[in-house]
Order: C-alpha cells, then structure tokens, then sequence
C-alpha cells in the first residue's frame, strides 16, 4: 500500500483485490452458467488497467449506510454478466451466490483477524461486520 493514501482509500484497494481476483476466475472458465456474449461496447479481457471494466463479467462492491437494513453499514456486493444477452434468472442468482461464497473466502486473506461477514440482505449480498479503518 502506498504512502499517502487515506485509510478508506487503503480499505478499498484491499477490497478491490478480493474481486479482482474473483473477476479473474469467473474470466479463466470456459463459461460459467450462462453461455452469453460479452457486451459489444466492453473491450475484451485483461484489455484495460482495471477488470471491472472488461471482459464478460462485472464484480465489485459499493459502500452504504445500511439505513433500513438488518445489518447496517457495509458493501453491497454486486455481480453481473456485461452482456445484452438474456440471462436466464437461475445463472444470475448463481452468479450472485458464487460471488458472495468467494468473497467470504477470500475476506480473512486480505483482511486478517477482522470479524468480517456477507450475508444475504433484502435481494442481494452485503459485506458488514468490523468496517474499522484501523
């Protein structure tokens, strides 16, 4: 991590690498549910500096207050096919539970001895537990 960023910023860049990761390997399989094409206007893999911004899949997460949400602040986790093609309703909630198990996975890796969890929340995935940027 470099020296003058902020810790939010250092927060976020760990985080990043979760899902660069998973990007990586939802990228490496041959097809991963649904066999659909990549969206005509995002370049092809590994085409960018930045994963989120090519190839087939989008993954990331986005802070939130959590106002009205069982489990209050956290990342609301985000997986996507970048495709026009339908994707059947079975592959996306896949996608979405593939994800969530991935980044739970990978959590304690890069954020060591943090009290870190995903969960379901309402229709989608949420990172919550000890958000402290210490």
């Amino acid at each position: 991590m470099s020296e003058g960023r902020t810790r939010v910023e250092r927060w976020d860049a760990r985080l990043k690498k979760v899902f660069d990761r998973i990007d990586e390997e939802l990228e490496d399989s041959e097809a991963w549910c649904a066999p659909v094409s990549r969206h005509p206007a995002r370049p092809p893999r590994a085409a960018t500096a930045n994963p989120e911004d090519d190839g087939l899949f989008d993954v990331g997460a986005a802070f939130t207050l959590g106002l009205g949400s069982r489990y209050g602040a956290g990342y609301v986790v985000t997986a996507r096919y970048a495709t026009l093609d339908p994707v059947d309703e079975r592959c996306q909630k896949a996608l979405e539970d593939h994800v969530a198990e991935r980044v739970a996975e990978l959590l304690p890796e890069m954020f060591p001895g943090r009290d870190l969890r995903v969960d379901r929340d309402d229709t989608g995935y949420k990172i919550h537990g000890d958000l402290s940027l210490d």
